[in-house]
């Protein structure tokens, strides 16, 4: 088989096609946690802490020089980062269980003792009086 008949075979493959499609939602998603994290949490943060704008926190190294850019630790946005992955991390957590949830089978009752005929009964018996005579 040619390299480039089992590529076309893996790529057309449901998983990656889902896993395409997972990625291309995810980045959608991802824009809309940034911006909850950004427009609409942190700005009261910030408020309760003194108005504070967290993307603008930075401890500058080297100020700018002629044409050399500052040199700055950005801990604001550092800490945006990690609100927004702990907001994804916790939605997708929360999806999966919902799914999780959904797919877990049906707790079932005890099954019930198998009904047992009498010739079953009586070739039981015949296989004990057999398995006596050895």
């Amino acid at each position: 088989m040619s390299l480039l008949k089992e590529f076309k075979e893996f790529a057309m493959k449901g998983n990656v096609i889902d896993m395409a499609v997972g990625i291309i939602v995810g980045a959608a998603f991802s824009k809309i946690v940034s911006s909850l994290v950004g427009d609409v949490i942190m700005p009261p943060i910030g408020a309760l802490l003194g108005g504070v704008d967290f993307s603008d926190l930075a401890i500058t190294i080297h100020e700018a020089v002629d044409n050399k850019p500052a040199v700055v630790i950005s801990y604001g946005k550092f800490i945006q980062t990690i609100l927004d992955f702990t907001i994804i991390a916790f939605s997708i957590f929360i999806a999966l269980k919902g799914i999780n949830k959904l797919k877990r089978p049906a707790p079932t009752a005890e099954p019930e003792a198998p009904t047992i005929t009498k010739d079953q009964e009586l070739l039981a018996e015949i296989r004990d009086l057999l398995k006596e005579r050895r």
